[in-house]
């Protein structure tokens, strides 16, 4: 809220350098605002009176556009890439597959390792669970299990992450 818009009795006003010029009337405060040719603007309406300060607000929104920017920049996401693997995977298949997924976690993304099952391979669950442990075996150099190998449906899958 800016000038006009601020409808409270009291404010405890911030001046245009930071100091406090204390608690008075919004319409005082107003009156300070005009004669500095600055606005003023409530920058925390939850406070006991609420705090306004004196300021020029087309560069205050400008700094927080800036801010949002910068903070956006440095944010990242995480995407999660997945390798899909079968019962009967050849050793030279799997080494390709390892090494996919050591590139998706060097990057620095979340690698899901998927086991599907097709047909009568559904009999064999438990036999095929040692490719995803010696998976994860080969990848703890670079990765750590984050979600260890579950059976959901007819596929199994766990979830590798970069190690720290």
């Amino acid at each position: 809220m800016i000038n006009e818009q601020i409808r409270d009795r009291e404010v405890r006003l911030i001046g245009t350098d930071g100091e406090q010029l204390g608690i008075m009337s919004a319409r005082e405060a107003m009156k300070l605002a005009q004669e500095a040719e600055l606005d003023l603007v409530k920058i925390a309406p939850g406070a006991k009176p609420p705090v306004c300060k004196i300021i020029d607000y087309g560069k205050y929104k400008y700094e927080q556009t800036r801010k949002e920017k910068e903070a956006k920049k440095k944010q990242r996401t995480v995407e999660i890439k997945e390798v899909r693997l079968s019962p009967n995977i050849d050793t030279n298949d799997l080494n390709t597959k390892m090494n996919n997924a050591k590139k998706f976690i060097s990057k620095g993304n979340k690698v899901k390792v998927t086991l599907r099952f097709r047909g009568r391979e559904m009999a064999h669950v438990q036999q095929s669970k040692h490719i995803l442990d010696d998976f994860a075996k080969m990848l703890e150099d670079v990765a750590v299990v984050e979600k260890a190998a579950k059976l959901e449906g007819r596929n199994m899958s766990m979830v590798l992450t970069e190690r720290r």
